[in-house]
């Protein structure tokens, strides 16, 4: 992959395209960027490749035509980008503690030099007490927090969350949601968040981008000009109603594949 200039922003990327080795064509003239300490959100038709799009950013696949730039694509190591999955992929037979301690154990670090960062970030979601817990003995939501604990424990500059809190109960949900943009404000993090909940990427987000159905592509940028912090009120506001309406209508819209009604 060609690399371009370095820009301004901390995930861009130009006129990207992925087509794997079956033939489908994932994605198709891609091009959004992230700006540091921006959250943006990417919500879509399943299948229209938001997933994709994460696992590019993360260096984790290669694309197959454009360019991507970020921090894992351009550091000498992946620190600087974590990745929180929606199963928490915690290990059954660890610690929380050492759960969190994986990343930095893996960069070299003992667990005498890890434990400050890994006690920092445990306390920072509400998990300093459950250091010695394993994950059968967490709820959902307390298991989700331990796997946020541990991509925030090497201090990322690109939080990258592929429906994270799908399937907590809704109460769980909003308390995370809650706790997530705590977290985010709180640090200079670039985060691009996949959901499928217009709801809740209205409510996390300074902008929503919506993409198309397969080949994918960005169809729609709802910008939520609602400042920080987001409280409660807010999800039974007029302005909450009217950007969920405005994204809902996108994203109707883009939810018919190409060429379907022309």
């Amino acid at each position: 992959m060609q690399v371009p200039a370095p820009s301004s922003s901390t995930i861009a990327l130009r006129d990207v395209g992925k087509r794997y080795a079956t033939g489908i064509v994932a994605l198709q003239g891609v091009t959004f960027e992230v700006r540091a300490g921006e959250f943006v959100s990417l919500l879509g038709p399943s299948g229209c490749g938001k997933s994709t799009v994460l696992r590019l950013v993360a260096g984790l696949d290669a694309p197959s035509s454009g360019h991507v730039e970020s921090p894992a694509w351009t550091s000498a190591t992946r620190r600087d980008t974590a990745f929180v999955f929606q199963d928490p992929t915690l290990m059954p037979w660890a610690s929380v503690f050492d759960n969190v301690w994986l990343p930095l154990r893996l960069a070299g670090r003992t667990k005498a030099e890890a434990a400050p960062h890994v006690r920092r970030a445990l306390a920072s979601v509400g998990l300093g007490d459950f250091e010695a817990a394993f994950p059968a003995e967490l709820s959902g939501g307390m298991r989700m927090r331990a796997s946020i604990a541990r991509a925030l424990v090497t201090q990322p500059r690109v939080l990258l969350m592929d429906e994270p809190f799908a399937a907590l109960d809704e109460i769980t949900r909003q308390r995370l949601n809650d706790d997530l943009l705590a977290w985010w404000q709180s640090t200079s993090l670039a985060v691009l968040f996949v959901t499928h909940s217009v709801y809740e990427a209205v409510f996390l987000s300074q902008r929503v981008l919506v993409m198309g159905a397969r080949p994918g592509r960005v169809v729609a940028e709802v910008i939520v000009d609602e400042p920080s912090p987001r409280t409660p009120e807010f999800r039974t506001s007029l302005r909450y109603a009217q950007a969920c309406r405005e994204i809902s209508q996108a994203l109707a819209a883009a939810s018919v594949p190409e060429g379907v009604g022309t």
